[in-house]
């Protein structure tokens, strides 16, 4: 059915969802990881590797968020899947490929925690001992906090605002205006200055917003339009 104002562009959530799409291309964590797995890690395939990635990552997110949102309008969910019916298969194995992805992607995620553990706590090595208790306690909260919360939709605004704002944003930029010797009005200067404040401006806002009006999640439960008798056909036309 159709929802109200549903091709409004901008609404007052605009800012988590910029914290959305940061968590959704940040990379910034494994990039070492994945520079030095290169066969030719050259700053020129490295380039080349990161360009490509992020554009095609661009391309699917774009035509993904369009044909979702065109297709449920002002009832989209944070998770787009809890806007499909339970009996329809096409939704379900799409729900186990993102599984799927979840799985193959996890490992990248834990090397980079477990890397940092040891680094900060064991001065960058691990026994084989310690290597498998620091990962079975690396998956274990990750895995226990999943289960705790059961909408996607507040995790990756918290997760945006909280990690991805600051990592993309603001420290990168910081660490720049440190280290640069240019003058303070120099036009890198200046463009690192107001990157920084719009990070500053989106963690801050973003965080506000997602704690005070956070982003209703339906918890499992079935759209109302997946019941035939709850959706009514104005424009159907009955035979006499």
């Amino acid at each position: 059915p159709k929802s109200e104002n549903m091709w409004i562009f901008a609404k007052p959530n605009a800012v988590q969802a910029i914290g959305v799409m940061s968590f959704a291309f940040i990379c910034n964590h494994n990039s070492f990881l994945i520079y030095g797995s290169l066969e030719d890690p050259t700053l020129k395939n490295w380039s080349r590797v990161t360009h490509v990635s992020v554009l095609l990552a661009v391309v699917i997110s774009v035509v993904f968020a369009t044909c979702g949102y065109m297709t449920f309008t002002g009832y989209t969910e944070g998770d787009i899947f809890e806007n499909y019916c339970r009996d329809d298969n096409l939704a379900t194995f799409g729900r186990f490929c993102y599984g799927i992805t979840v799985i193959l992607t996890f490992p990248l995620e834990c090397f980079v925690t477990r890397e940092v553990i040891a680094n900060v706590f064991f001065h960058g090595n691990l026994s084989t001992v310690f290597h498998i208790v620091v990962t079975v306690v690396i998956v274990a909260v990750a895995t226990g906090v999943s289960l705790v919360y059961d909408c996607l939709g507040i995790v990756l605004e918290l997760n945006g605002v909280l990690s991805a704002t600051p990592l993309v944003f603001i420290v990168p930029t910081a660490c720049y205006l440190r280290l640069s010797k240019e003058r303070w009005n120099h036009s890198d200067n200046l463009i690192s200055c107001l990157i920084l404040a719009v990070g500053v401006l989106v963690m801050t806002v973003g965080f506000v917003m997602t704690i005070l009006h956070p982003q209703e999640c339906s918890h499992g439960k079935e759209m109302f339009y997946c019941f035939p008798s709850n959706v009514s056909f104005h424009n159907s036309t009955l035979p006499p």
